[in-house]
């Protein structure tokens, strides 16, 4: 529900007449990048506990999460979860940053 949110919020912030094509060419590979951030995250949470330390993002091939991961924990708690993580995603998309690291594959 939450990454179904995330397009939503996504496809709203591209909507223009003039780049209506292009907006929804981007919107497939967003949702694609967020499916194989979602599917990395899981893979490397380790506790199964859904939640990410930096060591664990870093051992797991998430260099996304790795990379910014203080900027993802916005309460300084030493553990992103994957909600902190699209919370991010759309702070990046509404103020029109591109993520500087791959999510991962």
């Amino acid at each position: 529900m939450f990454r179904t949110m995330l397009i939503l919020l996504v496809f709203g912030a591209c909507m223009s007449a003039p780049l209506l094509a292009s907006a929804q060419n981007g919107l497939g590979n967003i949702a694609d990048s967020v499916d194989r951030l979602d599917r990395n995250f899981d893979a490397a949470d380790r506790s199964h506990d859904g939640l990410l330390s930096k060591d664990e993002a870093e051992a797991g091939h998430v260099p996304f999460i790795a990379k910014n991961f203080d900027a993802i924990d916005t309460s300084k708690r030493g553990l992103v979860s994957k909600d902190d993580v699209h919370a991010y995603i759309r702070h990046l998309l509404m103020h029109g940053q591109p993520a500087s690291a791959s999510s991962g594959k």
